[in-house]
C-alpha cells in the first residue's frame, strides 16, 4: 500500500511546486499528541488517493524552513497544494470526512 511521502525542505520544490496534481501536507512533530491522532488517517489518504493526490508529511522539526516559509505555527496543520499554490488550510486535529472534502475539492 502507497505510504505518504516523508518530505524535506530539500525535495519541497520539486515534489510539490512542481507536481502536476495537488499535493496535501500534513506539517507535524514526533512530540505532538494531536499529530499522531490523524496520521493513521493520513496514510490512509496515500492509498486512497493514490495517482490522484500526492500525500506527504512534513516534520516541522527536522525541516522548519518550509514550515516558516508557509507561516505554520501549530500543529498539525495541513496544507493543500494545487499547481505550486496554497489552496486550503487545516489546523488542528479534523475528522477524515473534513480533509477528504477539501481534497476533493481540488480534484479533477
Amino acid at each position: 500500500m502507497p505510504q505518504p511521502i516523508n518530505l524535506t525542505d530539500d525535495q519541497f520544490e520539486a515534489e510539490v511546486m512542481k507536481s502536476d496534481i495537488p499535493v496535501l501536507i500534513d506539517f507535524w512533530a514526533t512530540w505532538c499528541g494531536p499529530c499522531r491522532m490523524i496520521a493513521p488517517i493520513v496514510e490512509e489518504l496515500a492509498g486512497e488517493y493514490d495517482g490522484k493526490a500526492k500525500i506527504c508529511k512534513l516534520d516541522v522539526d527536522n525541516n522548519q524552513q518550509t514550515a516558516m516559509k508557509f507561516g505554520v505555527r501549530s500543529i498539525p496543520t495541513i496544507l493543500i497544494f494545487k499547481g505550486g499554490e496554497v489552496v486550503d488550510t487545516i489546523i488542528g486535529a479534523v475528522p477524515k470526512n473534513q480533509i477528504v472534502e477539501k481534497l476533493n475539492s481540488q480534484i479533477g
